[in-house]
């Protein structure tokens, strides 16, 4: 990838392309994918993944994308380790051991030394012990601490464990909005939930700048990984985060259901309390004491037995990041979404779209989201055609990018379709106050 095409601002408004129609494709765009893809350094990734040329799989913010080998190392987990060793794996096999050698692979591409990150359980267990333990961290410091911030856009799943949270621990959930968050923290918060970007619009909130507000109000940040992991760089450790959570599902392909990851600061190890105490945190498991005795480090955030099958298919998938570095990646998801965007100004009929996707790079993750007010049924036809988005219902468009395995031509591709769609679907103009339009 070119230099200045990896670190040009976009323009502040829409870019105009002359088409001869919907349906028609442009030569100077498919020329300039055609040219940025023979450019991209990351181009031949796209080989490690099980993909299609009748597909453009723009969905990789929900499920990343099958790496080709990791059927095969499966198969041997299952055939060899389970079917051969049995429970001689959890020694032979490394299984015991698997949740903080997995977390030591995720850590660089995080930004967090080794020994923080641990990896077992759904990203929901993972909100609610960093939560719930932050509280604990929080009123050991300062009891009139009372209230927990939630990023008021959060995922629903957040807001939900949040207000749990609230409950057990008797604090207050006050709901705020990212850009007021800054402002709303005070002497009587003790932690603040945040998503690193938002799931809906592809917004990038500043964790270096919210995480440095926070601590100077003396309060701990939250923070929820689960659209920015393996998408750009996020600098945990470089930026002083308290706790964190993510999923490996989606950019980093660990498959469905794939288990989370939690980065505990190792600031605050000694003092983690999780909610959530089991037999696998215990500092000697297998003594079976009644009483509980917290394991050193991040260790602390396990709870039960690890999810075998599942986290070793993660293990394997861990395997396409070998010599990537995050930086590479997010040079090319911020040129992919500019590029998509042209082209969906140059391809889309005026004013049945608009960008919800801040134009900033400071302020962008790696989807693009579009309202459209007839979204389902576009959505709908766009699959049918191949180009494989998803929907935020009721009128929001949804489109990954995945730099490992989305080239230029599939940007190209899709906002052509788009059009085409466009055009043959009855519809109205899409614009609302703050969107931006393509």
């Amino acid at each position: 990838m070119s230099e200045s095409l990896a670190t040009e601002e976009p323009q502040a408004g829409p870019v105009s392309v002359p088409v001869n129609g919907p349906g028609q494709q442009s030569p100077s765009l498919a020329g300039r994918a055609a040219a940025l893809d023979a450019e991209d350094e990351l181009a031949g990734l796209r080989e490690l993944f099980t993909l299609d040329d009748n597909t453009v799989y723009l969905d990789g913010n929900s499920l990343g994308a099958l790496p080709r080998h990791v059927p095969e190392r499966l198969q041997d987990v299952i055939t060899r380790q389970w079917g051969e060793l049995r429970i001689r794996s959890w020694t032979e096999g490394g299984w015991w051991t698997a949740p903080e050698r997995i977390g030591d692979r995720i850590a660089p591409l995080v930004g967090a030394g080794p020994g923080r990150i641990v990896v077992g359980d759904s990203t929901s267990v993972n909100v609610f012990k960093a939560v719930v333990a932050a509280v604990r961290l929080a009123e050991a410091a300062d009891p009139a601490r009372d209230e927990i911030l939630v990023d008021a856009t959060t995922f629903p799943t957040d807001g939900y464990i949040a207000r749990s949270a609230a409950r057990m621990t008797g604090r207050r959930i006050v709901p705020v909005d990212p850009a007021e968050l800054a402002g709303a923290l005070g002497p009587r918060t003790a932690v603040a939930l945040v998503n690193h970007v938002d799931f809906r619009t592809g917004r990038l909130h500043d964790l270096p700048g919210l995480t440095a507000a926070a601590h100077a109000a003396g309060a701990l940040v939250v923070w929820d990984l689960c659209h920015s992991a393996g998408a750009l760089p996020v600098g945990l450790d470089e930026h002083g985060v308290d706790l964190a959570v993510g999923c490996t599902y989606k950019y980093l392909n660990g498959g469905p259901g794939s288990p989370a990851f939690l980065y505990v600061a190792g600031r605050h190890q000694a003092a983690f309390d999780s909610p959530l105490p089991g037999w696998n945190s215990h500092t000697d498991p297998f003594a079976m004491a009644q009483d509980f005795a917290a394991a050193d480090g991040a260790v602390r955030g396990r709870v039960g037995t690890p999810d075998i099958l599942s986290m070793l298919a993660l293990e394997a998938a861990l395997d396409v990041w070998e010599g990537v570095r995050v930086e590479a990646v997010r040079a090319k998801s911020l040129a992919l979404t500019d590029f998509f965007l042209e082209c969906v100004a140059a391809y889309a009929p005026a004013g049945r779209v608009s960008s919800m996707t801040p134009a900033a790079h400071a302020e962008r993750g790696s989807q693009v989201a579009l309202r459209c007010a007839e979204a389902p049924a576009v959505m709908a036809e766009l699959i049918s055609r191949g180009v494989i988005g998803d929907l935020r219902r009721p009128d929001v468009l949804r489109f990954g990018f995945t730099p490992l395995y989305v080239g230029f031509a599939d940007a190209e591709r899709a906002a052509r379709v788009l059009g085409e769609v466009l055009a043959e679907v009855p519809g109205r103009p899409a614009g609302e106050q703050g969107d931006r339009g393509v």
